[in-house]
């Protein structure tokens, strides 16, 4: 039943991708969702797609948007759904035989429990932190990115739209 519904829900994704992402990254102005976004994620996707499909399950966050891009990056469903079925039975069979060994052989795992799945999300979620603070690149769009999110937050307004400075105050003095 897990393995049935992790490829139909990443299917699923990738169907609203491809039926849905041409619409949303054709709006101008959008901070993450930027038609020039659409090129790289097909340029990185005829690259990189089967192996993303696959190990994109095993790290937080990306999990969710990979299947979309997939989608929106025009990767072909054939070679989509031969990664999604892959990807899904290791990750079905392969972490529930994992959990059934560890239990049986580690008395008392309970008690480890949030350890360990502070040691997996660390684990999963470093070489991504590692690419992006190592490379000038990585570094560059990070600060970029956190920018233009900082700007937002703050109410600034986007790089497009000029500043309407503020009427000036009339001076008040009393008259007499």
């Amino acid at each position: 039943m897990l393995f049935i519904a992790a490829v139909t829900g990443d299917s699923f994704g990738y169907w609203c991708g491809k039926r849905f992402g041409p619409s949303i990254f054709s709006r101008r102005g959008a901070l993450l969702l930027d038609r020039a976004h659409v090129g790289t994620a097909e340029a990185f996707y005829a690259r990189h797609g089967g192996k993303t499909i696959v190990l994109a399950r095993f790290v937080p966050i990306v999990r969710t948007f990979a299947p979309i891009l997939a989608g929106v990056g025009s990767m072909r469903y054939r070679t989509f759904l031969a990664y999604n079925l892959m990807g899904g039975a290791i990750w079905a069979f392969g972490l529930s035989w994992m959990g059934y060994f560890l239990g049986a052989r580690i008395p008392h795992i309970d008690r480890y429990l949030l350890p360990i799945i502070g040691v997996i999300i660390t684990v999963s979620v470093a070489p991504t932190l590692i690419h992006l603070l190592t490379t000038a690149e990585g570094r560059a769009r990070t600060r970029a990115t956190v920018r233009a999110i900082w700007n937002r937050r703050a109410g600034a307004p986007p790089p497009e739209e000029p500043a309407v400075p503020a009427p000036a105050e009339k001076d008040s003095a009393p008259l007499g």
